[in-house]
């Protein structure tokens, strides 16, 4: 299986501009994540895809690789399907496309082979992970997207409020409830290559629009995602106050 990983990576971040480029122990936090993805051995090639030449200019500093895409994009997906345009080669060349998140510096190469390893089933479309939630804090959080999936694994549900509402319970109680399990996402997604480039082609959802969450668009649309657990956690830096997690 031929892997093909794209990290998209934004300038103009609304809470946290210039975040790829901040210095996390020496080195800038594209590179933390560049290294983490390299140091899997599961990728064949690895790209990354920003807006910003400053970000371009950093990459290609310590021997990486960039593409340039527009400033226009709604989401990291649609800047994926930019870049797999500029690459140099027909993107059909690789089975699989993962979209790695630019901000989390702590690659773990357990989400990467999880993902990777879903491909043996020849009916997945699209795969990305989730994690139990175990604090009130993190399932009352609206930066914490929660899913919900039927029997089979696949996701039925993204949203940024606590699903499911335990209607017969006090929310400080929910936690308890030993029939149900909260999960949140972890937003590491891998595409078949011809699901990744039909998806980057559909306009946005209104549900999508609603809650400011990508992967609705392609439930919306009929796509099936296969939600996989995994008990490794991630960090993602959204605000400065963020970078706090990484000590």
């Amino acid at each position: 299986m031929k892997i093909l990983g794209i990290i998209p990576a934004r300038y103009n971040s609304t809470r946290f501009p210039g975040k790829p480029l901040v210095i996390i122990n020496d080195k800038p936090m594209i590179q933390h994540v560049w290294d983490g993805v390299k140091n899997t051995g599961l990728i064949d090639r690895l790209i990354v895809a920003t807006e910003d030449k400053r970000i371009l200019d950093t990459v290609n500093s310590f021997n990486g690789e960039a593409v340039m895409t527009g400033k226009h994009h709604k989401s990291g997906t649609d800047r994926c399907g930019e870049a797999i345009q500029k690459i140099g080669e027909d993107v059909n060349n690789y089975d699989v496309i993962i979209n790695i998140q630019g901000d989390e510096p702590k690659v773990a190469a357990e989400h990467i082979n999880l993902v990777v390893k879903a491909f043996e089933d020849p009916s997945v479309q699209i795969v990305t992970l989730k994690k139990k939630i175990t604090s009130l804090a993190e399932l009352n959080s609206t930066d914490t997207v929660k899913v919900v999936c039927a029997l089979n694994g696949d996701a039925l549900y993204f949203s940024r409020q606590p699903l499911p509402y335990i209607r017969s319970i006090a929310k400080e109680m929910w936690l308890r409830r030993r029939s149900i399990t909260y999960f949140k996402h972890i937003g590491i997604y891998a595409f078949r290559s011809q699901v990744l480039q039909q998806v980057v082609q559909l306009p946005q959802t209104p549900l999508e629009k609603c809650e400011s969450l990508e992967q609705l668009r392609w439930l919306e649309n009929g796509y099936r995602i296969k939600v996989l657990e995994t008990t490794k956690e991630s960090v993602a830096i959204d605000i400065p106050e963020d970078l706090l997690k990484l000590k």
